[in-house]
């Protein structure tokens, strides 16, 4: 038997009066969260929902999310997290793709009314018959501004309140029999190569990858994680809540990340451990934040960890320099539960680099036909070990797409040292081919970082007449920059290759970004295509 509750409910026993999760002003010890996922279990139950039932959530970064994921999962049920920002039309596909049985969801606020796009969607979806309204108590919503704005009774009508359902509910629950390779979670993939597919992550993936992590991260008495990745995210979940939670840590959780906020709860909080994908470093770097923020919140910070994409060499260096701390870079992908390879904690750090293989997981560069690339070559990722999925939910052809005798395909470029360290690439359809010759944006977006005018750059390939594809580079400029686009052209004249320089800037106060913080690159391929230029 294994069931992923396990990292719960094991930290309980051994330390239940420890604070496990803290929302706004609300707390909740280790033995408090339990007790309530065991209520969301029995309600579950009551329900006639139990093993291998699919059951949705949508919750942003408040203590119900944990409350509920583990009651879902000692209930024998498979967890299915949705991205808080999906519309009505998105909630029904997910729900109806993933066989949803039952639905919690956030009433959200005037700003983000996820509960009324997630009773709409649930009211077009004939599968699911349960749908419970997560509200938000005066405590929890002091962390989320704006919450509980919503006339629940009359924005809901007919929907059921968790808060009252779990009333007549027992605190007491024996977790169900899962096996090791049964599903635990469903994570759906961003969608951006057609509908998003759920990848089948089991017990022993979801398990052993937060165990893998919390050697990764070394043993310390009790830390304290600063939680602004969203936990409906593989990278969150996995990295932070269960892996945090398995190693008895405190979790401070961030429902909206921004740098101030961020600052001041690290320093609240006495925070040790923080991960973000490269744009939150990028924040914590910019505008308004000295050197003296920076040292004041980061006086109890022993590890902060990158993932999701491509760390810039230059927010690493800056980083170190302004807050005193390596970033310790890593790699994974929703299909890899989702850690997959990670700076080794032997002291050196090699920028650029997401590391070596984890514990328990091959990694090869293989060419099309699957063969495997030399050192120095370029291939693609596959990786094969205990974090690689079943395969997606229901899509066999596409499981064999991407899958073949264990191994799995990621889509990422990467090229192999000496000495086995890796080193991102580009995504295989990132690449920009411009006249016959391959055009990697990451190669340009960090040279561009290392103009003094640069804060953050991103790179797409335009349509082009004669050369098929062009190049073009989206910057957001340094507070205080002055510099023109075609100034900024002629320097990445001077510092590129003829073929790779990109013959088109255009500066924007933002680019667009995901849930997660991710530069959404599609959306700028689609805005505009490319006048010619020579």
């Amino acid at each position: 038997m294994l069931n992923l509750a396990v990292m719960l409910e094991d930290s309980a026993r051994a330390v239940p009066v420890r604070p496990a999760v803290v929302s706004g002003n609300q707390t909740l010890t280790y033995a408090q969260l339990d007790a309530e996922a065991n209520q969301v279990a029995n309600l579950l139950a009551s329900r006639g929902i139990g093993p291998g039932d699919k059951v949705a959530l949508s919750c942003p970064n408040i203590t119900q999310f944990p409350v509920i994921y583990y009651g879902i999962l000692k209930a024998g049920g498979v967890v299915v997290p949705l991205n808080v920002l999906l519309k009505r039309r998105e909630i029904a596909y997910h729900l109806s793709d993933s066989d949803a049985r039952a639905y919690f969801c956030f009433e959200g606020s005037a700003e983000l009314p996820l509960g009324q796009e997630g009773w709409a969607g649930f009211n077009e979806t004939e599968g699911c018959r349960d749908f419970f309204l997560v509200t938000a108590d005066p405590a929890t919503a002091s962390a989320f501004p704006g919450a509980a704005t919503l006339a629940t009774a009359s924005a809901f009508p007919g929907a059921a309140t968790l808060a009252a359902e779990l009333e007549s509910h027992s605190r007491e629950f024996a977790a169900r029999v899962t096996e090791p390779g049964d599903t635990a979670v469903i994570l759906y993939t961003s969608g951006t190569t057609g509908q998003p597919k759920g990848a089948e992550l089991t017990h022993a993936n979801m398990a052993l990858n937060a165990l893998t992590c919390h050697k990764l991260f070394g043993e310390v008495e009790h830390d304290v994680h600063l939680v602004a990745l969203p936990l409906f995210h593989t990278f969150g979940q996995t990295v932070q809540m269960n892996a945090g939670l398995a190693a008895r840590a405190t979790l401070v959780l961030m429902p909206r990340f921004d740098a101030r906020g961020a600052l001041s709860l690290m320093h609240r909080h006495r925070v040790t451990f923080f991960a973000g994908v490269p744009t939150m470093y990028w924040a914590l770097l910019g505008e308004g934040v000295t050197d003296a923020d920076a040292t004041v919140a980061a006086q109890h910070l022993r590890i902060a960890v990158s993932g999701g994409a491509a760390l810039p060499v230059e927010i690493h260096r800056s980083f170190r320099r302004r807050f005193g701390t390596v970033i310790q870079e890593g790699y994974g992908l929703s299909e890899t539960s989702p850690v997959t390879t990670f700076t080794p904690r032997d002291g050196e750090v090699r920028p650029g680099s997401i590391g070596k293989p984890v514990w328990g997981v091959a990694v090869e560069l293989v060419a099309d036909d699957w063969t495997p690339v030399g050192a120095g070559e370029l291939g693609e990722i596959a990786v094969r070990g205990h974090n690689v999925m079943r395969g997606y939910y229901r899509r066999p052809e596409a499981t064999a797409e991407v899958m073949r005798d264990g191994w799995l395909r990621t889509g990422d470029l990467a090229s192999r040292d000496e000495d086995g360290w890796l080193y991102i690439v580009d995504r295989a359809k990132d690449m920009i081919i411009r006249g016959g010759f391959n055009v990697y944006p990451r190669e340009i977006e960090e040279v561009l970082h290392s103009h003094p005018a640069v804060s953050m750059a991103a790179v797409v390939g335009v349509p082009h007449h004669s050369h098929g594809e062009e190049i073009k580079a989206y910057v957001v400029s340094a507070p205080g920059a002055q510099i023109t686009e075609d100034a900024l052209v002629a320097w990445c004249r001077e510092t590129m290759a003829g073929y790779k320089y990109p013959r088109l800037v255009e500066f924007r106060d933002t680019l667009p970004m995901n849930a997660t913080g991710k530069i959404l690159k599609r959306e700028l391929r689609t805005e505009t295509a490319s006048p010619n230029r020579s």
